[in-house]
């Protein structure tokens, strides 16, 4: 299997304040997305596809250069190649669409700014490993290890029967109370430790880059003209879904979700991946 790993890292950080896909929270200077490609590789993926926006290319080659001494082994392409330009990127699924000549198989993608965990990787290219081409994999993680020490997130809630996705929910305003209950804003609701989300951990086989050409030629049409409308991938998978054109696997993974939102998530995080990568 020519297994490939596609980090989305195109985002505008507009929260953090900045390129946090870059922020250094290893203790060599890593970024989050060289733990996964670290981790990519030894769960098989024999290429490295990042999507970067044109303004960030010469950091993200120079970073790359630090860390592994060359750009080779890498393939860096631009979002803002694929179609007109505007301020805000175009979401998810566009930037997926955008690395698909450099994708020849199955593929694994990821958040650039998201830590997953080791077996989480291994979790996914098994799960594509034996499709028949119209199957997908989205690995799930365990509410309470993707909340951050303070602060409300954001989570696609799973629903899932068998093993099967049969939608996400997505969710608002969601954080641990005084009383230890987990419970969100919009739409309200109490959730129990375990309760299976999406931290945009997928893989998919080859054939997804089709529905997402015939998608966002849809999506542009109707939505060229503004400003921040997003073509999105849980969307676009929740499309597939429902219309039967594709089944998505949803194993769960056990490791703890690392990330930033916000600056003062640094420190929390390096201290919480630095046990972890001892």
């Amino acid at each position: 299997m020519d297994l490939s790993l596609v980090v989305m890292a195109a985002g505008l950080g507009s929260r953090f304040g900045g390129t946090k896909q870059l922020v250094e929270v290893g203790p060599n200077g890593e970024a989050f997305l060289d733990f996964a490609i670290a981790d990519a590789r030894a769960a098989g993926c024999a290429r490295v596809v990042l999507i970067i926006r044109s303004d960030i290319e010469a950091d993200v080659s120079d970073h790359l250069v630090r860390q592994y001494g060359s750009l080779d082994g890498f393939v860096l392409v631009r979002q803002d190649d694929l179609g007109p330009s505007r301020a805000k990127p175009w979401g998810t699924a566009h930037a997926v669409l955008s690395a698909a000549d450099a994708v020849p198989g199955p593929f694994i993608v990821v958040n650039a700014d998201d830590y997953y965990g080791v077996t989480s990787y291994q979790i996914a290219a098994d799960a594509i490993a034996d499709t028949d081409g119209k199957t997908a994999a989205l690995v799930s993680f365990e509410m309470a290890k993707t909340l951050p020490t303070e602060g409300a997130v954001s989570r696609g809630v799973c629903d899932v029967t068998d093993g099967v996705l049969g939608s996400i929910t997505e969710t608002h305003g969601i954080e641990r109370g005084d009383d230890g209950v987990i419970r969100s804003d919009d739409p309200p609701g109490e959730y129990a430790d375990d309760t299976m989300v999406s931290m945009n951990m997928f893989a998919f086989p080859h054939m997804l880059f089709e529905h997402l050409r015939s998608g966002w030629d849809t999506f542009y049409a109707d939505h060229g003209e503004e400003e921040k409308t997003e073509y999105l991938l849980p969307d676009v998978v929740d499309q597939l879904r429902a219309a039967g054109e594709l089944t998505v696997l949803v194993p769960q993974s056990s490791e703890e979700w690392i990330g930033v939102t916000n600056p003062h998530d640094l420190d929390p995080a390096r201290a919480t991946l630095a046990a972890k990568r001892a």
